[in-house]
């Protein structure tokens, strides 16, 4: 996600949760501090390692007596585990009161390890790695370091969705329940299209110098930033909300940050290149209705039919081939749905009481 739609993800996500902490602060609680797990040589699937990984992560809240109310949280694409911390603490998302929540930084995102931080492997020499390496990586985290052996849920936004759906499949008895937000078990050729034109904006900047560039990079990045202003709602969101008059400086707007660093744009770069290869099902040789049996967690997929960001058919597939609720946000804000259409209550209903909880669609009556 680009700064400007972590900005409004912080503003309006889940916006009818309200309680002891609003949405947006703090969580109350004083936990939450960055802590990193050091992990030496990492092996990746492709046989490559990084060398002296290390992952980034936050826990919030207590693990009660049985250890039964864990719940992970991974990030989004290019997203921290600091940008989850608003959606943690009593009367929040996930109540830290109540659940002992870990959020993870995926590999990749500049906090874990990752071409921009990387000494021995800075930039483009950082092995490529995909969505299940950064699973591989969470497991690790969660059973070597935290001591846990199973898990209430798995939930991630976007990126992080793709992280949950191969979840629940490499380790299908791992967690109780599983909530895929905008997310994906596989990418589709639209999906592949998307970040592969993005890749190429960023390597065709003059500065881009393969991969190594001798000052930050600008007109590559604002290309990205564009492509990104046009898939992130959908055509009739950005009609109606940038008039021709007002297009320059909604231009202008996602241009403002456009810029990177050598190792920023190479994160971007890895992070792309995970998604695009993503195909959950394909690594167990399964297809994706085959796959969608080896699921033994109980999964609420939520989904928007107008995500250009995110393809959604596979994970409407595989939702329907499963029996799993479906929750549909039937709005012209896309992948940002989250941002229009409050789905709080019913995650926290979910998390309670998986039961209760049946397919349904919300339908957005401020952006139909």
């Amino acid at each position: 996600m680009r700064t400007w739609e972590r900005i409004a993800i912080c503003v309006l996500f889940f916006p009818a949760v309200r309680g002891v902490a609003a949405v947006g602060a703090e969580p109350q609680s004083p936990d939450g501090t960055q802590q990193f797990a050091d992990f030496g040589d990492f092996k990746l699937r492709n046989g490559s390692v990084i060398h002296d990984f290390r992952i980034g992560y936050r826990t919030l809240g207590q693990l009660n007596t049985d250890k039964s109310n864990a719940i992970l949280w991974p990030t989004w694409l290019g997203g921290t585990s600091q940008d989850l911390l608003q959606f943690i603490g009593p009367g929040n998302v996930l109540d830290s009161s109540k659940y002992y929540v870990v959020l993870v930084d995926a590999i990749g995102n500049g906090v874990s390890s990752s071409p921009s931080n990387s000494q021995e492997q800075p930039r483009m020499r950082f092995p490529r790695f995909g969505i299940r390496d950064m699973v591989e990586a969470e497991h690790r985290l969660v059973t070597d370091v935290l001591h846990l052996s199973h898990l209430r849920a798995v939930m991630g936004i976007s990126m992080g969705g793709m992280q949950t759906f191969s979840w629940v499949m490499a380790y299908p008895d791992f967690m109780d329940v599983a909530i895929p937000i905008t997310g994906s078990p596989q990418s589709t050729s639209y999906d592949k299209l998307l970040w592969t034109a993005e890749i190429d904006a960023i390597e065709s900047d003059p500065a881009w110098n393969h991969g190594n560039p001798s000052k930050p990079l600008t007109k590559g990045i604002a290309l990205v930033e564009e492509i990104d202003g046009m898939n992130s709602t959908s055509p009739a969101y950005r009609v109606a909300h940038t008039d021709a008059k007002g297009f320059e400086a909604f231009l202008s707007e996602i241009r403002s940050n456009a810029q990177a660093d050598g190792g920023v744009a190479s994160n971007q770069i890895r992070q792309r290149q995970a998604i695009i290869f993503l195909d959950a099902p394909k690594e167990f040789g399964m297809t994706l209705a085959q796959s969608a049996k080896r699921v033994r967690a109980k999964l609420l997929v939520i989904i928007s039919p107008q995500d250009h960001m995110v393809n959604p058919t596979p994970a409407m597939k595989m939702a329907a081939e499963a029996g799993f609720p479906l929750v549909t946000l039937n709005s012209a804000c896309g992948h940002l749905s989250l941002t229009c259409i409050s789905v709080g209550p019913t995650v926290a209903r979910f998390l309670a009481e998986p039961s209760s909880v049946h397919s349904v669609t919300f339908e957005d009556q401020a952006n139909p």
